[in-house]
Order: structure tokens, then sequence, then C-alpha cells
């Protein structure tokens, strides 16, 4: 039997249009992967880099991100903060943000110092965390912010001890009438405080969008799938069994040949015509 498709327009334009989006879409997320993995690259590449002194470089100068950075100063232990919903290894803690004031200058610079575990029955029951005394000479990574976490209800009014959730570079400032650069040092070298600095690795996620990007190729193949389905099924007369069917007074018979040719026999004019117009139909 020589098999007949039938093109319909409303079909083929919807899967058209679901197949384009989802390519679309899938390579946007893969380019986007790709420059995630440039970005990867580059931090693996700054971290390699030998450590410039922030001592060094002229006042609110923007230091490259991830780059290893030394400063020499002392910490303002006045204003200590410290940021919850810090976990750690699986345990609830804060991170310490303290400001630094360089040597040889009125601009200062905010440092995580380091992680600590919270205390299990009171939150705000703070142990006591050594600082050193005096000029000291710490070393770390350049980080944009501290990270953003949701912010659930108010958030606290930015003073010296306070528990936040979110620090702001700029807030902390207007806060503490400090001059800093709008960067922070992610601290590496031991200060003997018992303090963890253990910082976790960045992600760029490019895992998420190589996930997204086959997600969107797939709903392109169903598509694509659905659309020659329906052609498919949409198409193929019945050719075999028995129908019943109102407006038929005897039995018709259609016999197709191997070209699909219907042969008709019937015992009136009526059934006749009634089969003609089936297998037209059909067709």
């Amino acid at each position: 039997m020589r098999l007949r498709f039938h093109f319909r327009w409303v079909p083929f334009i919807a899967a058209a249009v679901v197949v384009s989006v989802g390519l679309s879409l899938g390579n946007w997320q893969l380019n986007r992967a790709e420059q995630k993995r440039a970005l990867q690259q580059q931090m693996m590449a700054r971290a390699e880099f030998e450590p410039i002194s922030l001592n060094a470089l002229p006042e609110n100068h923007i230091s490259e991100e991830f780059r290893r950075i030394t400063a020499e100063g002392e910490f303002i232990s006045s204003w200590a903060v410290y940021l919850e919903n810090r976990p750690y290894q699986g345990k609830a803690g804060f991170y310490l943000l303290m400001p630094f004031k360089l040597s040889g200058s009125e601009q200062s610079v905010l440092v995580l110092r380091g992680w600590f575990p919270r205390d299990a029955m009171d939150r705000e029951r703070i142990p006591e965390i050594a600082s050193p005394k005096g000029v000291i000479r710490i070393e770390g990574r350049v980080r944009a912010s501290t990270g953003k976490l949701m912010q659930l209800g108010e958030a606290a009014v930015l003073q010296p001890g306070v528990i936040a959730q979110n620090v702001d570079v700029a807030e902390f400032a207007r806060a503490s009438k400090l001059s800093l650069p709008n960067f922070i040092i992610e601290q590496s070298s031991d200060t003997a405080d018992g303090l963890v600095r253990d910082w976790p690795i960045p992600s760029v996620g490019i895992d998420k969008h190589k996930a997204y990007a086959f997600q969107w190729y797939g709903l392109s193949v169903v598509a694509a799938l659905f659309f020659l389905y329906h052609l498919a099924t949409k198409s193929f007369p019945q050719t075999s069994g028995a129908l019943n069917l109102p407006g038929v007074k005897q039995q018709i018979e259609i016999l197709r040949d191997e070209w699909g040719v219907p042969h008709i026999s019937a015992q009136n004019e009526h059934d006749l015509m009634f089969a003609i117009g089936f297998a037209h139909a059909q067709d």
C-alpha cells in the first residue's frame, strides 16, 4: 500500500515555533556556559598571580576579583560585624567581618576574617575572638562582595557588633565613616584567632547552563517527533477491519491494492456513493 501524507499548516507552524525557540534558548545556554568557563579559567589564572600589595595601590583602586592581595595595617576590632547563615560542613555559623586600617593611609578595607560556629542555644551569644594587636600583614583574595543571601524580614541596622544577613560595602562605609574601596578581602593568612578560613570555591554554574541547554534541545526534539507522529497517524487510512457507519444500508467492501487505490463493492447506488466519499475522505 502506498502511504499518503497530508501536510497541515497549523501543527507544522506550532512545531516549527517550539523547535526554533528550543534551539535558540539551548544555544544561548551553551554560550553562557562557555562564558562561565572563560570566567572560571580567568579566576584560576588570577589565583596563580603573585599577590599585589594594597598599600602600594592608589586610593580607591579597584582590584581584579580573585586576585591574591596583601595588606599591612591593623584591625579596627571595635567595628566587628557578624554575618549569619554561613554554614560550614553542615554546621551553622558566622563570618566575622572587620575593617582593616592600612598603614600610612586614611583608607581601610573590609576583611572577612573567617568562620566560627554559632551557639546552638543562643544565636546572639558570640564567643570572644582575639584580634591581633598593632600593625600586622595579612594575605587573602579579592572579592567583589560578602555575598548576597535572601533577606527575610527587616535588615538589621548596621552598627558595631551587629548580627546581619547581608552587608554592602558602601553601606558599611556610610555607617562607620571609614574610607573603603569597593571590594573586600577574604583572609587566608593565619592570625592565631581560631577562625576557619576554608573559603568556598565560587560556583560559576557551568553544569547548570549545560543542563538547561539539554532541556531546551530535548523540547525541540519532542516537538519535532510530535509533529511527525501527528503527520503519520493522521495520514494513514484504515485499510483493514470493519466499521459500523450510520447511513449505510447494506454491506460495503473497500479493498486497496498495493498502490493504495481503492476498489469498492456495494449492493446499491446509495452505498456506492457513500463508499466513494468515504475513500476520498481517507485519502
